[in-house]
């Protein structure tokens, strides 16, 4: 079988998933001995479409909006190499529903509210493991309504 050239492997992650520069960079790096045709590369797929860190933000936000809170998803947006620029425009999207998002996570986990300090320390711990604020966390916890507020 040919060895697959730099591109075909390039195109062959991104028809997979949308990747952000830095991770496909990583993945790409052990396959090459210039690196500064990998940057030409990279510059050419983002200057025809093909590598958009836009949509990349959009699948990561949709995908783990449901399950984690804004500080974990922005922190796995650091983590692949997004820009900061790109993670404000979606920071709002994000927090949006956040109290929402929490609530069902927690009561796919728990479904009623603590009633001694150890339970709400263990609840308020997972909710933090998934990356809810800490003011969320305290409305959710305490049994605080949208009305409350």
């Amino acid at each position: 079988m040919p060895e697959l050239s730099l591109r075909e492997r390039a195109l062959g992650f991104l028809s997979r998933r949308e990747h952000s520069r830095l991770e496909l960079k990583r993945k790409l790096a052990p396959h090459v001995e210039d690196e500064s045709g990998l940057e030409a590369l990279l510059d050419d797929f983002e200057k025809r479409g093909w590598l958009s860190e836009t949509r990349f933000v959009e699948m990561v936000v949709s995908a783990r909006q449901g399950k984690y809170g804004s500080l974990r998803i922005v922190h796995e947006l650091r983590e692949k190499g997004v820009s900061e620029e790109a993670i404000a425009a979606a920071l709002p999207e994000v927090r949006e529903n956040e109290l929402e998002t929490a609530r069902t996570v927690w009561a796919k986990k728990f479904g009623k509210l603590p009633v001694a300090a150890k339970e709400r320390a263990k609840q308020m711990r997972f909710l933090v493991s998934r990356g809810f604020g800490q003011e969320t966390i305290c409305k959710l916890v305490r049994g605080s309504t949208e009305e409350d507020e």
